[in-house]
């Protein structure tokens, strides 16, 4: 059977929810988290509110190294293995290059979207076994998407990461939240130090908007980290602190 390659895209799209339809009865969920490195106390109370049973959306802005991503990950992991979610959907930007083209790339949306996912397998890569990161993703209980595949889906009973937030536009950002369904929980990380996209970013603004206690009543947080919550090492907390000096 032939098919269209427009058509060809969409059953892509489709397949990005595909466990919606499956019982949670039938599972098989089997990987063991590792110890994470501990936390400071703002990084434990950002995890802690992830996974609360009311917590809906959590934002946080911080410089690099300083555990956004990685504790996002872990949080969507643990909600996981409790069956609390039935996915963890992974979402970025893709903010092309002169050498790095998603369109010039071979393969599928997943085999094209690699080079923006290693954020997520190198995080995977610390809180699970190889083994387990390959099997969780193969059966599509982890899955990662660029930011304009989301436009006419719903996340249900998911986690959904959206990463390097600051390089989305606001209608992006836009298009991404109102995508959100019944049980789901969104982790919305980015730093605004870091964006590539020339002042169009609509990160800043998304995240005051919803840095309520309006909003925190409704379920919804907002986290600032500093270079005081840089973990990755001494020198980029060093450099991290020292960049924002710059106006």
């Amino acid at each position: 059977m032939t098919v269209k390659k427009r058509s060809a895209r969409r059953v892509n799209e489709k397949e990005i929810l595909d466990l919606h339809n499956i019982s949670k009865d039938d599972w098989e969920l089997d990987f063991h988290i590792k110890k994470p490195f501990k936390l400071n106390n703002l990084q434990q109370e950002f995890f802690d509110t992830i996974i609360n049973d009311q917590t809906q959306m959590s934002f946080v802005d911080g410089p690099a190294g300083s555990a956004k991503t990685y504790i996002g990950v872990l949080a969507a992991l643990r909600l996981l293995s409790e069956k609390k979610i039935k996915n963890i959907v992974y979402i970025r930007s893709i903010v092309e290059s002169a050498n790095r083209s998603m369109g010039a790339l071979p393969g599928e949306i997943e085999e094209k979207f690699k080079p923006w996912s290693a954020p997520l397998i190198d995080k995977l890569e610390e809180i699970i076994d190889p083994g387990a990161q390959s099997t969780l993703m193969s059966k599509g209980y982890i899955k990662c998407i660029p930011v304009n595949f989301t436009r006419g889906l719903t996340f249900r009973e998911s986690a959904v990461i959206v990463d390097e937030a600051q390089n989305m536009t606001k209608d992006e950002l836009t298009t991404v939240l109102t995508r959100f369904g019944e049980g789901s929980k969104y982790i919305i990380v980015g730093d605004s130090l870091q964006s590539d996209i020339n002042g169009k970013s609509g990160f800043n603004k998304i995240q005051e908007v919803f840095d309520s206690d309006e909003c925190r009543e409704n379920g919804i947080f907002a986290y600032k980290f500093t270079d005081d919550d840089v973990v990755r090492s001494k020198i980029l907390k060093y450099i991290v602190a020292r960049l924002a000096h710059i106006s």
